[in-house]
């Protein structure tokens, strides 16, 4: 009886753990919560326009990243870095570009810093762009193409810094970084700085192509980000609206004002 009694207990726990094992995996509810999370981290004032931004500027920033490498006469400092460590690595530019990116996204753990839709974004959408311009753009070996892919590239640069940041979706991964220790008391002068000539030095010191470029790019980015950012920033629906009452109004007070003023005092 007891053996009787055993030998259905032991069917009884193969059942249970087979029925375990056939679960099936819940990939629907991680796939809905992951959507769920991602749609939080949307902007809902403006979102088409926002998106569309957003990666048209991710997409022309890797395109203009993978085109100052091209020229070979330098890179900004953080793809210095990118290009020595992919050399070492033996994998592409664009795809170290993504792997640096996340890990400087876990560095914002610490820091308490909280990504937008457009830092995933960042994340993964300039290195897939750059390896598709580096693979499917050709290599000038001219000297002037060289020099004007050079520059035709930064100024690209400098607008689609603007279109990415203009979206308001949040901060790139190095950005983030650089605000997050700003956020503690630090100068953000100093801690750009710093991060600059870290990343370049350890890039030269890998490999990385430190040239002209590089110089032009310190030199003409910070202005051109200036002109672009403000221009392409995408106000809010309620502001937009302010702004266009507050234009219709003095568009409306102008006669007024040029009838007073020709007028004036004396022919009163």
């Amino acid at each position: 009886m007891s053996t009787v009694l055993g030998d259905r207990a032991e069917r009884e726990y193969v059942a249970s753990r087979e029925d375990r094992i056939a679960e099936p995996v819940p990939l629907r509810d991680w796939l809905r919560t992951g959507l769920r999370l991602l749609a939080a981290l949307i902007p809902r004032d403006r979102t088409a326009h926002r998106l569309i931004q957003l990666e048209l500027g991710l997409v022309l920033y890797g395109i203009s990243d993978g085109m100052i490498l091209m020229s070979g006469l330098g890179a900004n400092p953080w793809d210095v870095f990118h290009q020595g460590l992919a050399k070492h690595v033996g994998i592409q530019v664009g795809t170290m570009v993504i792997l640096v990116g996340a890990a400087v996204m876990l560095l914002w753990i610490p820091l308490r810093q909280k990504p937008g839709f457009g830092t995933l974004s960042n994340v993964v959408v300039i290195g897939l762009a750059m390896n598709g311009a580096m693979a499917w753009m050709p290599t000038p070996n001219v000297w002037w193409l060289r020099w004007s892919e050079m520059l035709g590239a930064v100024v690209l640069n400098g607008v689609a810094t603007g279109a990415y940041i203009g979206a308001g979706m949040g901060p790139g991964p190095r950005d983030g970084l650089m605000t997050g220790y700003a956020a503690r008391g630090h100068s953000v002068r100093v801690v750009r700085t710093s991060m600059e000539i870290a990343v370049l030095a350890s890039g030269w010191l890998l490999g990385g192509t430190v040239g002209v470029g590089t110089a032009a790019y310190a030199l003409l980015i910070g202005p051109l980000a200036h002109r672009f950012i403000p221009l392409l920033a995408i106000k809010p629906k309620a502001q937009a609206g302010s702004d266009r009452q507050s234009i219709e109004h003095r568009t409306a007070q102008a006669p007024r004002l040029t009838t007073n003023r020709l007028a004036g005092p004396d022919n009163c």
